[in-house]
C-alpha cells in the first residue's frame, strides 16, 4: 500500500539531517562567512594547561585542529560544499544515463551483449585512482598559482566523475528496462498500436522510477567515498593550497569541504584522534541518512523494505494454494 513519503520517519529523519547541515552551513557564510573561532591554548591560573589541537571541550564539542580552529565551524562551512557537490554529481550520472540506458534496452538489444562486455571492463579500473589522475592537472595548486578559477575546478571536477560512472549505469539501465520491455503488457502495448515514446513514458519510465530513486542514492554515497579517497590523496574538492616555500605546510582544502580536513589531518590520528575522526563521523553520518531515506523510499512506495531480507519476505503477499477438482461432497442442495 502506497503512502506518503513524506510522512514515513526514515525518509524524513534522513532528509532533515542533510537540509539541516545544508542550511546551517549556508546561514553560517552568510553571518559570518569563512571565519572560524581559535582557541590557541587553556590556561588555568595564567599558566597553560593545554595547546592546540585542543581536545573536545563544551565551548568546543569536536576540539580544535593543530592551529587552533574550532572543528565544528571548518565542518559547517564545508557541508555546503561536500554534500551538495555530492548529489550534484549524482544527479547528473542518472539523468544521462537514462536515456543511453534506453537506447541500449530497447533500440540497440542485438548488440546488448557487446556494449556489457565492453563496459564490464570499467568494473575493474579503480575509479578513484584513475580520477586522481584526470584531477590532479586541475585541483593541484601549481607553483605559480591556479590558472583557473574555483567555479571552473568545481565544474571540471563535477563533469569528470560524473563521466566516469555514466557508462556502468548506462549498462545496468539498458539491461533492466531490455527485461521489461520483454515482458507482455508490452507486447501487449504494441499490438494495440503503442508508440516506442509511449510505452518509454507510460510503461517503463514507471516501472523503473522507484530503483532511479535508490540508484540516485547509492551514487550520492559513492561519491562521497570517492571524495574521501582522493582527499587521502591530498585532493581536494574545489583545489588543493599548496605551499611552495622553505618550510611548507601540508597541502590545505581552499573550501573547508569535508575530504580536505581528512587529508589534511589523517597525520594526527593517533596524537589527536579528533581532529580526522570529526569529518569522517559526518561522512559517515550523511551516508547514513541517505540510506535511511532510501530506506524510507521503498518502503513507502512498494511497503517492504530495502536492506532487510526477512522483513521484505514478510510484507510479501502470500499466493494461496491452487484448489484442487471439486468433488461431489463439495456442493449444498438448497430446497426452494
Amino acid at each position: 500500500m502506497r503512502r506518503n513519503v513524506w510522512k514515513d520517519p526514515l525518509f524524513l529523519s534522513g532528509f532533515v539531517f542533510i537540509a539541516c547541515i545544508v542550511l546551517a552551513s549556508f546561514v553560517y557564510t552568510m553571518i559570518w562567512g569563512n571565519e572560524v573561532r581559535k582557541l590557541y591554548f587553556i590556561s588555568e591560573n595564567a599558566m597553560p594547561i593545554e595547546s592546540a589541537p585542543i581536545s573536545p571541550k563544551w565551548a568546543y564539542p569536536f576540539g580544535t585542529d593543530p592551529l587552533g580552529l574550532d572543528l565544528l565551524g571548518k565542518i559547517i562551512i564545508g557541508g555546503k560544499y561536500t554534500i551538495l557537490t555530492a548529489i550534484l554529481i549524482a544527479l547528473l550520472r542518472v539523468m544521462i544515463a537514462l536515456p543511453i540506458g534506453f537506447i541500449i534496452g530497447i533500440y540497440l538489444q542485438k548488440y546488448k551483449k557487446s556494449i556489457n562486455g565492453l563496459i564490464d571492463s570499467f568494473h575493474y579500473i579503480p575509479l578513484s585512482i584513475l580520477a586522481y589522475f584526470l584531477l590532479f592537472p586541475v585541483l593541484w595548486e601549481p607553483f605559480n598559482g591556479f590558472t583557473t578559477t574555483i567555479f571552473q575546478r568545481f565544474l571540471i571536477e563535477i563533469l569528470v566523475l560524473t563521466l566516469l560512472i555514466v557508462p556502468i549505469i548506462s549498462a545496468l539501465l539498458g539491461n533492466e528496462i531490455s527485461l521489461i520491455y520483454k515482458e507482455e503488457f508490452i507486447l501487449s502495448a504494441q499490438i494495440l498500436g503503442a508508440s516506442k515514446y509511449r510505452i518509454i513514458t507510460k510503461h517503463i519510465f514507471p516501472m523503473i522510477k522507484e530503483k532511479l530513486f535508490i540508484l540516485f542514492g547509492q551514487q550520492v554515497m559513492q561519491t562521497l567515498i570517492i571524495f574521501i579517497h582522493l582527499g587521502l590523496l591530498k585532493l581536494f574538492v574545489g583545489g588543493t593550497n599548496v605551499d611552495y616555500s622553505i618550510m611548507p605546510d601540508p597541502p590545505k582544502s581552499i573550501t573547508y569541504e569535508w575530504s580536505g580536513l581528512i587529508g589534511d589531518s589523517f597525520r594526527y590520528l593517533q596524537g589527536a584522534p579528533w581532529v580526522p575522526l570529526t569529518p569522517i563521523l559526518f561522512f559517515a553520518s550523511t551516508m547514513f541518512a541517505v540510506a535511511l531515506m532510501i530506506e524510507g523510499y521503498v518502503r513507502s512506495t512498494s511497503g517492504y523494505s530495502y536492506y532487510f531480507k526477512k522483513d521484505r519476505k514478510r510484507h510479501t503477499p502470500k499466493v494461496s494454494k491452487p484448489i484442487g477438482p471439486l468433488q461431489k461432497q463439495d456442493f449444498k442442495r438448497i430446497h426452494l
